[in-house]
């Protein structure tokens, strides 16, 4: 069968882990599903479609992200004398301030900006569901000099991040700036020669901040446009700080300092005795 193939395909040649192949399983079965209902004739190719299990073991994958000192270095590495530079600075410091998916930002007009206080932006997610996400003052006047780069965007209905054509910067676009930032930040930053980085790793840096600073994980869940708060709970198991803060509160004292001096010799015939 073509899809029992093509499932084969994407594990063993394209080298994808269990948990996509289960993905695009799922959407071929609700593919399938939606194909049964109006050719009914061909039920049993959608049965044995349907039949394909999805496979076992898959693991949640270590969650790759950017700590602060490394979010100033890549942030460090963009010429802001030009005006590419100060597009692509502009573009960073947005979505490391939002944490919002790459697509949200790029779909970003004039109009969604609000750069007066209370700064934010509105951003539109999945499902074409709309939310506001604060911003620093500082990002509120980097979106306001981008407007002015092209005056055009001022009518507030146009795009603000453009490619140099003038035309809508596309997400592969910002994975290439994205890894030229970070390659040559590496230089300064040791840590980040042996991370994977790509565009979504900036909102997982933005969620693990705010886990950090305490913020719950519903106000975390409503920041990022999570549908469900399980998927926001995949950071309580991504940072090692959180980790060893609930540690330090569970029984702090008790490896704090060594003995000063040898624990005493018990005879252990003489405690038997007394019992």
């Amino acid at each position: 069968m073509n899809v029992s193939r093509f499932l084969t395909f994407i594990e063993e040649k394209r080298g994808n882990s269990i948990n996509t192949r289960n993905a695009r399983l799922a959407a071929i079965h609700t593919f399938s599903r939606f194909l049964a209902n109006d050719y009914p004739e061909h039920m049993v190719e959608w049965q044995r479609v349907l039949a394909l299990p999805f496979k076992r073991g898959a693991t949640q994958a270590p969650i790759e992200y950017l700590e602060a000192d490394e979010v100033k270095a890549v942030l460090c590495r963009i010429d802001r004398s030009t005006e590419a530079g100060r597009r692509d600075y502009a573009l960073f410091a947005v979505l490391f301030n939002t944490g919002a998916r790459v697509q949200e930002i790029l779909d970003l007009r004039r109009c969604d900006v609000r750069a007066q206080s209370p700064y934010h932006v509105r951003l539109t997610g999945k499902g074409s569901k709309t939310r506001l996400c604060p911003i620093w003052a500082q990002t509120a006047r980097l979106l306001q000099e981008l407007s002015r780069l092209h005056p055009d965007i001022e009518d507030g209905e146009n795009i603000l991040f453009r490619n140099s054509h003038g035309g809508k910067l596309t997400r592969f676009g910002v994975r290439y700036l994205l890894h030229k930032y970070v390659t040559a930040a590496a230089e300064d930053v040791e840590t980040l020669r042996t991370k994977r980085i790509h565009p979504h790793s900036l909102r997982h840096g933005t969620a693990i901040a705010l886990l950090k600073a305490g913020v719950d994980f519903a106000t975390i869940s409503q920041w990022l446009g999570h549908s469900s708060l399980n998927t926001t709970m995949i950071y309580a198991r991504a940072d090692m700080d959180v980790k060893r803060q609930a540690l330090a509160q569970v029984f702090p004292d008790v490896l704090a300092t060594p003995p000063t001096h040898a624990p005493k010799k018990v005879d252990l015939v003489d405690w038997l005795r007394q019992l």
